[in-house]
């Protein structure tokens, strides 16, 4: 109908809706009409959808362009649920109904008893109800107390007393979810949770369109666009999908997480749920964000954690929220009215890292722990040639025929700084470091801010502390200093001295370890 919205919501009986040249539709046809349109002007057509934009949203536009049934295949955190959910601005703004009806029957098409003798009753002036989109839309998660009668159906007493009514009568039965999302979309999320006999059940509606239940013969063309979610682990620990049903799901397509770090920082940052007072409070630059998608790619690749299980997007939403509640806590706690994020703050995104992440091992050496302070130590190595020159390229030229050359090693851009280290000095990073505190202590290394300076000689005065931080991180990433952890912040110390320090990051001793845990 060519009508606006308005026009078409105020039409109000069956009369009045034959007279505006209203005729039925297939949701499933609904959702291919609307998409031609959209893809004809160039008017996006999943928004909020990143990094599937030639891989799984062509997939999944041309599922719905052939009317397919559809199942999403991939590991957590990979927008699978979402992408169902935006299906629903493919239907149209409002869908007419017979009023009352519970399966939304079509007034011009009606499937129940209830509005077929409404409409045999009223004729033309039976009444007529619009649903918007968003209520055409049911999902629901596959769990193992699911049963047929919460899908389908069943007979229900209640009711056959109530309205003196024998068993053998359709009134009597309460339809479950699926007939009551006639003409809409259902979602079932986590499939292969779903029970091998109940999965039987959903047989013809998949394919003939009817339901059958208890002893009813109930021949109902039900019309629904069907979308599936499924995790590949879920196949081996909980359960399957038995190969009828998957032979009746047309189209299967299979998500993946982001493979650029741009992508994943338009995620995260979508995502992510900053208060405005936070937002105000904290800045976070760009170099921070990206360490903390670092963290997920490292984590992906990591031989302690299970890829099999997968490393959620959500693992980097939730450290980001971590990160700035992290400096917001501190600035709090210090009186300040503006901070900037630092690498210490990085020590709040450790909780975000254990609760996401499932190990190989279990209980071994590595727990989540460590895990964590092994990817967050591995972001910043990955990072670190980014933004500076590489130490162990400087450590190779001031070698020369298997001797030290002093000459090139007075030139290495981390001499002056390392060799500060080496005479026995340290420094303090506390994780609630006042601002003055925090900077005084980075002042105090020589060439420390003079390197920073040199590499980004336009970055903002406020935002060098940060790389400053950074670059003692990463010489200790890259074994020219030491990093001591302790259960307030880090020392950064003389690499060689430390090495008979029991109480350096990598030998902590029993007492200070089960502080950390």
């Amino acid at each position: 109908m060519a009508k606006s919205n308005k026009q078409v919501t105020a039409i109000s009986t069956l009369g009045e809706l034959k007279k505006s040249g209203y005729k039925p539709v297939s949701v499933k046809e609904e959702l291919r009409r609307n998409l031609v349109k959209k893809i004809k002007s160039g008017e996006p057509v999943f928004e909020g959808i990143y990094g599937f934009e030639h891989t799984v949203l062509p997939d999944l536009e041309r599922a719905i362009l052939s009317r397919h049934n559809i199942i999403l295949l991939g590991l957590r955190g990979q927008a699978k649920t979402r992408i169902a959910r935006r299906m629903v601005e493919l239907l149209d703004p409002y869908m007419p109904i017979v009023a009352g009806s519970d399966l939304s029957d079509d007034p011009m098409a009606p499937i129940s008893r209830y509005a077929k003798d409404l409409i045999a009753e009223k004729g033309d002036a039976t009444p007529i109800a619009w649903v918007p989109r968003e209520e055409r839309f049911t999902e629901k998660l596959a769990t193992p107390d699911v049963s047929v009668a919460d899908l389908i159906g069943d007979v229900d007493p209640i009711r056959a007393a109530t309205l003196k009514l024998p068993y053998s009568d359709e009134r009597v039965i309460h339809f479950g979810l699926i007939p009551r999302s006639h003409r809409g979309i259902f979602v079932i999320n986590e499939l292969p949770d779903l029970q091998a006999r109940i999965q039987v059940a959903l047989f013809n509606m998949l394919q003939e369109g009817d339901i059958q239940i208890r002893g009813f013969r109930v021949r109902m063309p039900l019309d629904i666009q069907f979308v599936f979610t499924a995790n590949p682990e879920d196949y081996t620990n909980r359960g399957a999908i038995i190969t009828p049903l998957k032979d009746r799901i047309e189209s299967q397509i299979l998500t993946h997480y982001p493979k650029d770090m741009a992508t994943a920082r338009k995620i995260t940052d979508q995502e992510a749920d900053l208060h405005p007072e936070q937002a105000a409070l904290v800045k976070v630059n760009e170099l921070a964000r990206d360490l903390i998608e670092a963290l997920a790619f490292e984590a992906r690749n990591s031989e302690y954690v299970d890829q099999k299980s997968g490393v959620s997007a959500r693992m980097t939403i939730t450290a980001l929220e971590n990160l700035v509640s992290a400096a917001e806590r501190r600035a709090l706690r210090n009186g300040e009215d503006l901070t900037y994020v630092r690498m210490s703050d990085f020590w709040g995104v450790i909780p975000a890292i254990t609760g996401k992440v499932e190990l190989v091992y279990e209980g071994e050496q590595e727990g989540p722990f460590i895990v964590a302070l092994n990817l967050i130590g591995k972001s910043v190595r990955r990072l670190f040639t980014d933004y500076f020159p590489e130490p162990d390229a400087a450590k190779k030229k001031i070698k020369k025929g298997g001797k030290t050359d002093t000459a090139a090693a007075d030139t290495s851009i981390y001499f002056d700084l390392v060799n500060w280290f080496n005479e026995g000095n340290s420094v303090d990073m506390l994780n609630d470091l006042s601002e003055k505190a925090y900077r005084k202590a980075l002042e105090a290394v020589p060439g420390l801010q003079r390197l920073v300076k040199k590499q980004f000689p336009q970055i903002p005065a406020d935002e060098q502390y940060f790389l400053m931080e950074f670059v003692l991180h990463g010489l200790a990433e890259y074994s020219q200093l030491n990093k001591q952890l302790l259960t307030t912040g880090v020392v950064f110390k003389d690499l060689f001295s430390s090495m008979f320090d029991s109480a350096g990051m990598d030998n902590l001793d029993t007492e200070e370890e089960d502080d950390l845990y």
